[in-house]
């Protein structure tokens, strides 16, 4: 007998459930606080394998959140995968309960892994951290405007420039206030500091997106960045590999931190230059830099060591 697994779609303000199986006939429920724990309660008595909640903008957020408090083994699934899945397998029409069906058929097929959910401090740290990539964006757009601007424009523009650096500085405050309140948080932060090229917002970006940082093999860390290639091959043929998916805000941290690292850290300088002497392109170096920095901090917070030169 299949394992069941459960699909979900989720729209603002409405709930799509299928199975895998004629175990459970297919449902809708409302969004809200009377429909999750309806959902709950017709859930919990089936022994699914998996729930996979389809990645919807955040609206999925608060429906995860009730399945996991439930002791229910949800998981989050990436919609582009779940699309080239329905293509693949003919499904044209695209309707809230087809994509509910199909999203179960996706967590049968690919057997998408369970991780725990971050907990309330992780994921309000989590919060403020994108909300300081945001403003950083918005700095970075109006100092553009501002070099093509007319007289009075300009005026505008440097008041919201003031009062964005403003927040800016209050975003960091309060990102290094809940920091320090953690022990845990601020001894990661020291340890991966402690890797040249590493410094205060990489480790912020590294304790509040990645908290599986120390608890997976270096391959998994890798691919959950989105540092591990994609081989590319048909019988003859070899196509170039490229990287992808994963936690963009991480590997972008990550590809900061390499720049850096690539010319102040005498181990990942010595790595990159020895790539560069074998023909790599310096871009395909440096994201090799990228993916052996990310091993070094996941060994470092691992083995609870600062860095040391053997460490590389």
């Amino acid at each position: 007998m299949d394992a069941l697994n459960i699909g979900i779609d989720v729209a603002k303000d409405r709930l799509d459930v299928a199975a895998n199986t004629a175990a459970l006939a297919p449902f809708h429920l409302p969004r809200d606080h009377a429909g999750l724990a309806d959902l709950v309660e017709r859930l919990k008595p089936l022994g699914a394998e998996r729930i996979a909640v389809e990645a919807t903008g955040g609206f999925e957020t608060v429906v995860v959140a009730a399945l996991a408090a439930a002791g229910l083994p949800v998981v989050v699934v990436n919609p582009a995968q779940v699309r080239a899945f329905a293509q693949a397998l003919g499904k044209r029409a695209k309707t809230d309960p087809i994509d509910a069906a199909v999203i179960a058929r996706f967590a049968e097929a690919t057997r998408a892994e369970l991780r725990p959910l971050a907990d309330a401090e992780t994921q309000a740290l989590a919060d403020l951290v994108a909300r300081r990539r945001q403003i950083v964006a918005m700095i970075g757009a109006e100092n553009q405007r501002l070099k093509r601007a007319a007289p009075r424009t300009a005026r505008s523009i440097g008041r919201l420039l003031k009062a964005l650096e403003r927040e800016l500085a209050e975003i960091d405050q309060d990102i290094d206030d809940s920091i320090r309140r953690s022990p845990t948080w601020l001894e990661k932060a020291e340890l991966v500091k402690s890797v040249p090229g590493i410094g205060d917002q990489i480790a912020r970006t590294l304790i509040a997106d990645l908290p599986e940082l120390g608890t997976l093999d270096r391959r998994q860390i890798a691919a959950l960045v989105g540092l591990a290639p994609w081989t590319r091959q048909s019988g003859q043929w070899r196509g170039k590999s490229f990287i992808g998916g994963g936690r963009a805000a991480v590997r972008t941290a990550l590809y900061m931190g390499a720049l850096v690292a690539a010319r102040h850290n005498p181990s990942l300088r010595a790595f990159r230059d020895r790539l560069v002497a074998q023909g790599k392109p310096k871009l395909v170096a440096l994201i090799a830099v990228a993916r052996k920095l990310i091993t070094i901090l996941n060994a470092i917070v691992r083995d609870q060591q600062p860095w040391r030169e053997q460490t590389a």
